[in-house]
């Protein structure tokens, strides 16, 4: 099958830069990159143009009029060609077999729900191009040197093929789609009409996973398998309001077990 990747971005060349150096060296090199550009300025425009010489890269951009991810995702998956993709965001760092890991795990009805590992503004800041290709950013004990403090949450780092097989089995986090971090079948995302254009901020990936499910598509949990480092970050987009018409939208969709949204794709 052919792999494609769905990055969303907006006016962050410099945590869109060390992502692109995550997909520079991974293992399962991806036959297509898109990003999707919710309005960025010229500087992450010639970011793109510059690594479109090294990575299958396609720029899809609009205005910027406000948070508008999913009209832009939908602008995306329209150019995308890719029989599955991956979705995730501009500050999300993949390990070098993130994309090896979906493909592995890739399965004809079902959809991927990955997770992340969150780092302090101080590491995100500071990691450089070989700390990633090196593969040190994702080992515990250098992100540790590094400041990182023991949590659980430490334990998605532990490289440990049987303890990601057994964590992904436990653990109480439902398998949701995630824009950070999750992938499906192009056909079946197709089919739902894509993203609810009406959405802006939160919820707005999971109502597509919610949709999925009403059509029949399972999710399988990968959230110990599939590793990104999470590059902090402010969220002035984040309100109240959004948040409420978002929770209707959803809860609409779940009610009605709604399939495909009218107001997408």
């Amino acid at each position: 099958m052919t792999l494609g990747v769905i990055i969303s971005t907006y006016n962050n060349p410099q945590w869109l830069e060390k992502t692109l150096w995550g997909y520079a060296c991974q293992k399962r090199k991806a036959d297509e990159i898109i990003i999707a550009d919710d309005g960025s300025g010229p500087e992450t425009a010639r970011l793109i143009e510059d690594y479109a010489r090294l990575l299958p890269i396609k720029h899809v951009w609009h205005e910027d009029q406000g948070f508008r991810k999913t009209i832009i995702l939908n602008k995306a998956l329209r150019i995308a060609e890719s029989d599955y993709l991956v979705f995730t965001d501009q500050d999300c760092v993949p390990r070098s077999d993130f994309l090896a890991v979906h493909e592995k795990y890739a399965e004809e009805g079902f959809f991927l729900s990955g997770g992340y590992f969150k780092l302090p503004m101080s590491i995100s800041r500071q990691l450089t191009r070989e700390d990633i290709q090196s593969g040190r950013a994702f080992q515990l004990r250098w992100l540790k040197s590094q400041g990182v403090p023991t949590s659980f949450k430490c334990t998605k780092l532990f490289q440990s093929h049987t303890f990601s097989i057994l964590m992904n089995h436990i653990t109480p986090t439902h398998a949701t789609w995630n824009g950070m971090n999750s992938s499906g079948w192009r056909q079946d995302i197709l089919a739902s009409h894509g993203f609810d254009e009406r959405m802006a901020y939160g919820g707005e990936d999971r109502e597509l996973g919610e949709r999925l499910r009403n059509a029949g598509i399972h999710s399988k949990q990968i959230r110990y398998s599939a590793i990104v480092l999470h590059l902090d970050h402010k969220r002035p987009y984040v309100n109240q309001e959004a948040w409420a018409r978002n929770n209707a939208i959803r809860k609409e969709t779940r009610e009605k077990h709604l399939v495909a949204t009218e107001h997408g794709l």
